[in-house]
């Protein structure tokens, strides 16, 4: 972690000063608090550039989503880690940070050892082309996948996730409905990875379709989604989904579940 440079955006003085305590408190000592999320902006785009983006939700110019999307739609940072602090906890505020990407969503306040699994994810982020040695017996490159989301942002973030892994041949699907138009006869797949809210046909429908309909019958499915709501988790379940993953999910868990499934 000494080696890591954050860049922390938070309006509060007070609140940068506290996390910056307990960052250093983690080892990690080259830190640039900034205020603002054009402040940040500008800052990720000069070299060095931080490794990690950790940001506030509401900030004075723009909010923490609004900073990770125009992140994301940046070809030069958009790979770079994100992890919001808020006591925001309006699913609806929150989702546009979850479809993004980040790393993690702490709280406010946060215990040291929630800090620590951020960073750790992030830095598993940082280097998965160095641990992934442990799916390398499973020839991902010759495996084909199908990411089924609705959100491109999310989808570009997964997609690169699973390269990092050893993926190549990926197909994408933005509904339910498109991809059951991908996964005509002859077409084959040794993954499923979707979504759950969608248009068209949702996560747990398009799994439906997949256990009772298709010729695929037997393909993992997993589920990264950030639905809370339990009913529908469940239902999800009964419709015969291989796992569900939490957004933001955990690189070591998706690791895991990739080397379970194949």
């Amino acid at each position: 972690m000494h080696h890591l440079t954050v860049c922390l955006v938070e309006p509060s003085r007070a609140q940068g000063q506290i996390i910056q305590h307990h960052l250093q408190e983690l080892g990690i000592s080259y830190i640039d608090h900034v205020e603002t999320g054009a402040t940040a902006l500008e800052r990720i785009h000069e070299q060095p550039r931080p490794d990690i983006v950790i940001s506030a939700m509401y900030l004075a110019d723009m909010t923490g989503a609004e900073l990770v999307m125009a992140m994301r739609q940046d070809e030069r940072v958009r790979e770079m880690p994100f992890v919001l602090v808020s006591s925001e906890t309006r699913p609806q505020q929150l989702d546009a940070i979850r479809q993004a990407g980040a790393m993690a969503i702490l709280p406010k306040p946060f215990t040291p050892q929630q800090l620590d699994k951020a960073i750790g994810s992030a830095i598993d982020y940082l280097n998965v082309d160095e641990t992934r040695g442990d799916l390398e017996e499973l020839d991902l490159d010759t495996k084909r996948l199908l990411l089924v989301d609705d959100s491109s942002v999310s989808r570009h973030f997964m997609r690169t996730v699973l390269e990092r892994f050893g993926f190549c041949d990926i197909v994408e699907a933005e509904n339910g409905r498109e991809a059951i138009s991908l996964m005509g006869y002859g077409q084959h797949f040794d993954l499923i990875v979707t979504d759950y809210n969608m248009p068209e046909m949702d996560g747990r429908d398009f799994i439906e379709y997949v256990r009772t309909t298709s010729h695929l019958t037997s393909v993992p499915i997993l589920m990264v989604s950030g639905e809370q709501d339990k009913q529908r988790l469940a239902a999800v379940e009964d419709a015969g989904v291989s796992a569900i993953c939490d957004k933001p999910f955990d690189l070591s868990t998706l690791r895991h579940l990739i080397s379970q499934f194949l």
